[in-house]
């Protein structure tokens, strides 16, 4: 008899294979349904697998709704939707938060997706032939299981010295609310990745106080639109050159649209854009103002955040500042440690070691997607990861 401890550390008694378990699904299971899970079961059905899709939340796209009013993509709409459902007319380029929740309540509508609300996957085990998982909605079996759970689960900031002393305000950027509210107020932006530059964006229309960006490194960062053309519409074609050529093509698109940055403080990136995007999941950002802000001075660059006093942040080099508000753009974290930690399929950060089609052959039936950014977008990744995993899982069924 095995015991398997949840995240509560109440005890679950599984017994051997075939002993008072659930009946295995023949075809596979998908945690997580947001655009990597819908793609996946979506796929999975089309080639002929029996899928279920259980989704912790009460609803679909529950971390849009969360999100906050200005966000809007930084892919292109038509880069950006799901098979079979298109955005409705008058959708714009890159589109706001509440058409992408639409989408997704459209997609699993029209191609009537089998998703269970409000079950929470605490933690899954390979039985040999099937993998057994233990859900709040009690026991589940399945020779496949797909992990799509994002890899943006959890935001992320970093213990940094003094900061529970600190007489202003932290937020994360998944909180950054609306851009109105930081009118007047004095703003540290902390991370000059995607995040970061999202929330510069929006704070370079409103008539804040001062602003400053903390970066420790700089960006891989590209224009939203180039004249009348998006940028983003040329992501297929960046995305088949060699990783060395593109990320030639995008250093230089940034040097001859913004000239050198380095002149206004930040340093420069330690790797190129596409290099980045596989060695350590740094996403591309987006400029829609920010940089405008900073070569006017709206925006201050300076170093890393050491420390927090109580009136201020104190910065590598010693200066000090007094920020109303600290936005720290720091990334996030899968999360998936307690579902997966005991089976050494994720590196350091909880980032899954294998994504896409590639699995571990010493756990067959496990797959991982949508947990790596990409060039062109986490829309259309999805929905070549979902293609490749449901032809893997369908072969083997012949």
């Amino acid at each position: 008899m095995t015991t398997i401890k949840t995240r509560m550390d109440a005890e679950a008694k599984v017994l051997p294979s075939g002993v008072g378990e659930p009946a295995i699904l023949e075809g596979a299971i998908v945690i997580g349904a947001g655009a990597a899970g819908l793609a996946a079961a979506y796929a999975l059905a089309k080639a002929g697998v029996t899928t279920q899709i259980l989704e912790r939340e009460q609803r679909l796209a529950e971390p849009w709704h969360r999100r906050h009013d200005n966000l809007h993509l930084n892919t292109h709409r038509d880069l950006s939707s799901l098979p079979g459902v298109s955005y409705p007319a008058g959708t714009p380029a890159f589109p706001h938060r509440s058409a992408v929740i639409r989408h997704f309540n459209d997609f699993a509508e029209t191609h009537r997706l089998p998703i269970a609300f409000g079950v929470k996957v605490d933690e899954i085990e390979f039985r040999g032939d099937h993998w057994l998982l233990l859900t709040s909605a009690g026991l589940k079996a399945a020779r496949h299981v797909v992990i799509a759970t994002g890899r943006d689960r959890q935001p992320f900031i970093p213990a940094w010295k003094g900061m529970e002393d600190f007489s202003g305000k932290i937020i994360h950027s998944a909180d950054f609310g609306r851009a109105s509210d930081y009118a007047g107020k004095k703003v540290l932006v902390v991370g000059a990745g995607n995040s970061g530059f999202d929330a510069l964006n929006h704070l370079s229309r409103v008539e804040t106080g001062q602003m400053w960006l903390s970066a420790r490194n700089g960006p891989s960062l590209l224009p939203k639109r180039i004249g009348k053309i998006a940028v983003h519409r040329i992501s297929p074609l960046m995305a088949r050159l060699p990783t060395r050529l593109a990320d030639a093509v995008m250093a230089a698109t940034q040097r001859l649209v913004f000239g050198d940055l380095t002149n206004y403080g930040l340093p420069p990136a330690p790797a190129g854009g596409a290099s980045r995007l596989g060695s350590d999941y740094t996403a591309i950002a987006a400029d829609d103002g920010a940089v405008d802000a900073i070569k006017a001075g709206r925006i201050i660059v300076v170093p890393q955040l050491r420390e927090f006093k109580r009136d201020g942040v104190v910065l590598d080099n010693g200066q000090v500042i007094a920020p109303d508000i600290v936005i720290a753009a720091t990334g996030y974290r899968t999360g998936l440690e307690t579902m997966l930690g005991r089976l050494g399929v994720l590196d350091a950060r909880g980032v899954p070691l294998f994504n896409g089609a590639a699995n571990d052959p010493n756990l067959p039936g496990l797959w991982f997607t949508g947990m790596r950014p990409s060039i062109r977008g986490c829309f259309a990744n999805s929905i070549i990861q979902a293609a490749a995993i449901a032809r893997k899982i369908a072969s083997q069924k012949r």
